[in-house]
């Protein structure tokens, strides 16, 4: 008989949404297993049909991103209650705020207890300082619960460790299979006279760093620069060369990324983001901030880090003089050999062997 697994997740949506439907679309071949989620507004209409039919989806309504007392007391009650019907024989909490709620909600005593952050809330620039030491604090106490932090990178890692010993790291990895199918699905505009694109994917706010992206699209009036994506600091992108999509679908957000050339990451503060490892699938230039790619992109290997606008200027037009082929080979190179969902599968399922036996 498969044992039980439960997921909670929380932030149903953008780069978390890709990783939880590849990871537990591999892990529904071994486990029965069971997803709480919460929705938001980026998740797409479509999030159900995305899951193997294997899978359980149960919406927890009270779920909300921010701290409400009322409703996170409520949240925690349903997820207990859910528990008590479901008798999971591991859970695993996904994103900060879930992480909170499922380890005030469980001790791990019981029932093996697994977290991942997707991005430590406490490492967020658009909170004041009083409000990251609050999120700091609720994880060091959460911490003191029998629980073991799963992260998805090495700067994660690092600032997991500094909380609890019980700690692991998994790369995140995409689907290479899925994504090559749908590759021969979507059908991208000719490249004869298309104008050399540089793009991103994402919710456009602070994490996102829109303002630089919007600083290096004025440094380079003569290229194209795409959003695929919408969010609360849509404002901030007005150069005339941005071109904003609002939310689309799974397969318009690939055609747009197969219609690009340079993937650009401004972000101030990421985790191992999804959109970054299908860019060097997709053979792609990545050119990342330092807090973005910095644990993968290594500059002049398979992509250029920067920190500077003048940086960011200087590695796209090395992608627009062609002299980035063999950065874009080492880059998909890595996500065949490391960064891909199978990969991923097989160490989530150690991890979890090993704490149950």
């Amino acid at each position: 008989m498969q044992k039980k697994l439960l997921w909670v997740v929380e932030a149903m949506g953008g780069g978390v949404f890709t990783y939880v439907v590849e990871l537990a679309n591999r892990l529904a071949e071994v486990y029965d297993l069971y997803l709480a989620y919460g929705l938001r507004p980026e998740t797409p209409p479509d999030f159900r049909a995305r899951f193997d039919r294997r899978i359980h989806l149960v919406e927890v309504e009270s779920f909300c991103r921010e701290i409400r007392p009322a409703r996170d007391l409520e949240a925690l009650r349903e997820l207990r209650r859910l528990a008590r019907v479901i008798r999971p024989d591991l859970i695993h909490l996904h994103s900060s705020k879930a992480g909170a709620l499922g380890r005030l909600a469980w001790s791990g005593k019981k029932t093996p207890l697994f977290y991942t952050p997707h991005g430590y809330s406490f490492l967020m620039e658009d909170c004041s300082p009083l409000r990251r030491e609050l999120y700091r604090t609720i994880e060091a106490v959460c911490a003191r619960r029998r629980c073991t932090t799963i992260s998805c990178g090495a700067g994660e890692h690092r600032e997991s460790l500094r909380l609890t010993r019980r700690s692991a790291w998994v790369p995140n990895g995409i689907d290479v299979e899925e994504l090559h199918h749908m590759m021969n699905q979507v059908q991208p505009s000719a490249r004869a006279g298309r104008p050399f694109t540089v793009y991103t994917l994402g919710r456009i706010c602070t994490q996102k760093g829109p303002e630089r992206f919007e600083a290096i699209a004025r440094a380079m009036p003569d290229l194209r620069f795409v959003w695929v994506g919408d969010g609360e600091l849509r404002d901030r992108l007005t150069a005339p060369n941005i071109e904003v999509t609002g939310w689309v679908g799974r397969e318009e957000a690939l055609r747009r990324a197969m219609e690009g050339d340079v993937f650009l990451l401004t972000s101030r503060w990421e985790g191992l983001p999804m959109s970054l490892l299908e860019s060097m699938y997709l053979e792609k230039t990545c050119v990342v901030s330092d807090a973005a790619g910095g644990d993968v992109i290594r500059t002049g290997e398979n992509g250029f880090v920067c920190r500077e606008v003048e940086d960011y200027v200087r590695a796209i037009r090395q992608a627009q003089q062609r002299r980035t082929g063999p950065l874009i080979q080492q880059a998909r190179r890595e996500i065949l050999e490391t960064y891909n969902a199978q990969s991923m599968a097989r160490a989530y399922q150690k991890i979890y062997e090993k704490c149950t036996g």
